[in-house]
């Protein structure tokens, strides 16, 4: 089973809980619908990674930079830096035959995290940016998603049950696009914006 660290220690997730369309620039650049209801999805353990690689036998992916919560007795515990990778061109051939998404954002190596922190401060201020290459490509906060954390955990409760120490990824701001091997991303979560938490991925 694949693990991610909490201030240093092991924790072995069971799944991750995706939100989509979470930031109304984010739907807008890629001409979606703003959902009536929430848009969840799951990944698995097996798609848990701390390390950023391409996948394979894939010409192109995008990375979406998401602000990620650890979940402990159906509360936040934790917040760590996480990458949503999704195959965009299979996930739009796939909608377009209203089959499910899992072969696009379920891979191997599709949930990427920064270790995480323990946190019990004020959600509402946290922030996340994303630079590749030195270059700024993704930056939000909490005021710009649509639901916020909370209030996804509540809807998410009516239909799933969260083991303690799976986490929630909490959508992505806009900017998300393409990138390729040798690419070096540095994510940041910001409190307060003062920077709470920083890691540096290297694509393989």
């Amino acid at each position: 089973m694949n693990k991610i660290f909490l201030d240093d220690v092991e924790i072995i997730p069971s799944k991750v809980v995706c939100i989509g369309r979470n930031y109304m620039d984010h739907i807008a650049e890629l001409n979606n619908e703003i959902p009536e209801d929430m848009v969840f999805f799951i990944k698995p353990n097996s798609s848990i990674s701390n390390r950023l690689s391409f996948p394979k036998n894939q010409n192109s992916c995008h990375f979406e930079a998401e602000i990620s919560f650890l979940i402990e007795d159906d509360k936040i515990t934790g917040v760590g830096f996480g990458l949503d990778l999704t195959l965009r061109e299979v996930q739009s051939k796939l909608k377009e035959k209203g089959l499910p998404w899992e072969r696009a954002k379920a891979f191997d190596g599709a949930a990427v995290f920064s270790k995480f922190v323990s946190f019990s401060g004020d959600i509402s201020k946290l922030g996340i940016e994303l630079y590749i290459n030195n270059e700024l490509k993704q930056k939000g906060d909490y005021s710009l998603m649509i639901n916020k954390p909370n209030e996804i955990i509540a809807e998410a409760k009516t239909f799933l049950s969260f083991e303690d120490g799976d986490i929630l990824m909490s959508g992505t701001p806009k900017g998300v696009g393409l990138f390729k091997k040798g690419d070096i991303f540095i994510g940041k979560i910001l409190y307060e914006n003062k920077v709470l938490i920083e890691e540096t991925f290297k694509v393989n």
